[in-house]
């Protein structure tokens, strides 16, 4: 059951129109170029696509507009992989279809998968298949309780929520350790904070963490692999 949808206010960039998020004043990627942000972070940021292969699954903390999700699928398109990519996100406010097809108009080199998405896209849909050996299940709700309640394990997470400082409850300690132990053997996590207590936060819940450079602007970012994992 959906509680609330995502509320938006739209900024004008050499882009295009960004989505910002009114419950969280904040935008929903990059204002400079979301598409090689999520390439820099988030594939980039756990090893992929040179660890895609088999039955691989991606978690994410914060669906947003599906821009992840379809530079995920792109890339594994592009990859020419064999096997099986699953993709489960935790989102609180899912976008109305209208929003997201807004949204993704500033990504023409997606369309095609854009199309496949936004043709079968409404938050309520569970486990949806969008192409042969290619899934999407979007966990609505508060993620301190789905993840908890979430029987699945991810070969990386892309920790996607709104800024620490805007969205504090994404980026809990509780939480983090939640994605530790919802976690597989070589399990990695990336995201663009820094935040020091982010990064603290990955330590205590298992990870190994690391401080690299950051996309565009940003001056640091951070990855983490599983402890025990090699």
């Amino acid at each position: 059951m959906i509680n609330q949808t995502a509320s938006l206010t739209w900024q004008d960039t050499d882009a295009g129109r960004v989505p910002v998020s009114e419950q969280f004043d904040d935008p929903y990627y990059s204002l400079k170029d979301g598409l090689a942000e999520t390439q820099y972070v988030f594939l980039a940021g756990n090893d992929l696509p040179d660890r895609f292969g088999g039955d691989f699954h991606i978690g994410e903390l914060g669906f947003g507009t599906g821009l992840n999700f379809l530079v995920t699928w792109d890339a594994w398109i592009k990859a020419g992989t064999k096997g099986h990519l699953r993709f489960t996100s935790f989102e609180a406010y899912p976008m109305a279809k209208s929003d997201m097809q807004a949204a993704l108009i500033a990504f023409p080199q997606l369309s095609h998968l854009a199309k496949v998405l936004l043709d079968k896209w409404h938050p309520d849909a569970g486990v949806v298949v969008l192409a042969d050996g290619v899934t999407l299940d979007v966990i609505i709700g508060d993620a301190r309780q789905t993840l908890r309640d979430w029987n699945g394990a991810a070969d990386a997470w892309y920790l996607d929520g709104f800024s620490p400082d805007k969205n504090p409850a994404l980026w809990e300690p509780a939480l983090l350790a939640q994605v530790a132990k919802h976690t597989g053997p070589l399990g990695t996590a990336a995201t663009y904070s820094a935040a020091g207590h982010v990064r603290k936060s990955l330590d205590a819940a298992g990870f190994d963490v690391k401080r690299v450079p950051g996309f565009g602007r940003k001056w640091h970012m951070t990855v983490a692999r599983l402890r025990g994992a090699e």
